[in-house]
């Protein structure tokens, strides 16, 4: 099972270091990455693969909430069904 996962936040140092090693410890696979800056806003778009994931899918998208929310960054996790399903015309 695959998700997607948006970061948006102020530009800061190791963004993508922190939220890669927040998916390594929870056995999460980062499969692609998308990053960009807009002016000092940084933003990112993972393709991650969960199949080897101990949690369940709602609490790692809760706690890496959380832990975006520690670092004044917005992170949501979107399992990739419903990402298809939503931009399935």
């Amino acid at each position: 099972m695959r998700a997607v996962i948006t970061v948006i936040g102020k530009d800061t140092v190791g963004i993508l270091a922190k939220v890669s090693t927040f998916c390594a410890e929870h056995d999460v696979n980062v499969v692609d990455v998308s990053q960009t800056i807009l002016q000092d806003m940084f933003c990112m778009i993972m393709l991650v693969d969960t199949a080897e994931m101990k949690l369940e899918f709602t609490d790692f998208s809760d706690q890496l909430k959380a832990y975006g929310e520690e670092r004044n960054l917005k992170i949501h996790v979107m399992h990739e069904d419903i990402f298809n399903s939503m931009h399935r015309i």
